[in-house]
């Protein structure tokens, strides 16, 4: 399995809120859009990666829920990057302050920003180049701190703002840096 993409924008000129729309409409299929428009039907994550992922984003709530300096998300969250893409990680988290800027209507719809942290997390039929191109596009948007996190080589890339990508072969633990204090994810049940 793989993401399919649809051309669209030459034929249909979707609009924000119908893209929303349609993402409501049709809560059982996932989709994304590229900065050109085109819509990405995302497959559903199987059994073993729905597992992890539901991991990771607990451990990060769970810290969250300690320090109370933001909000963390699942990956049914939608964000529209300043780009004009509408992408959604398998794990975010932005600050407090973010969320508090944003009006009732706002937190409705899809954020109109990208976290200042995510996690992608490969599924064993995602394409590397595509998961790197996709991190890239964060780190272009605001990202100031991600991880790809790819099981089948047992590697993780970190990306930082302002700097090259680094690439860890079967880590023990991540950080959280500077951008979520004190948070350590164990990579034990995560490789």
């Amino acid at each position: 399995m793989t993401n399919l993409t649809i051309e669209i924008d030459s034929i249909i000129d979707l609009t924000d809120e119908q893209f929303f729309q349609l993402c409501q409409i049709n809560k059982e299929i996932r989709f994304e859009r590229n900065a050109k428009g085109d819509l990405i039907i995302v497959p559903l994550m199987g059994g073993e990666t729905g597992m992890i992922n539901a991991e990771i984003c607990g451990n990060l709530g769970m810290w969250n829920r300690q320090t109370k300096l933001g909000v963390g998300f699942n990956s049914s969250v939608g964000y529209q990057l300043p780009n004009g893409a509408k992408r959604s990680p398998s794990c975010s988290w932005i600050p407090i302050e973010k969320w508090n800027n944003l009006t009732p209507e706002q937190r409705e719809k899809f954020l109109p920003f990208c976290p200042d942290f995510l996690v992608e997390l490969m599924s064993p039929w995602d394409s590397l180049s595509d998961s790197r191109e996709k991190m890239k596009e964060y780190l272009e948007n605001g990202m100031r701190l991600g991880w790809l996190i790819n099981r089948k080589n047992q590697q993780v890339e970190i990306y930082r703002a302002d700097k090259d990508v680094e690439i860890l072969d079967s880590p023990d633990r991540l950080s959280g840096e500077d951008v979520l204090p004190g948070f350590i994810l164990e990579m034990t049940t995560i490789l």
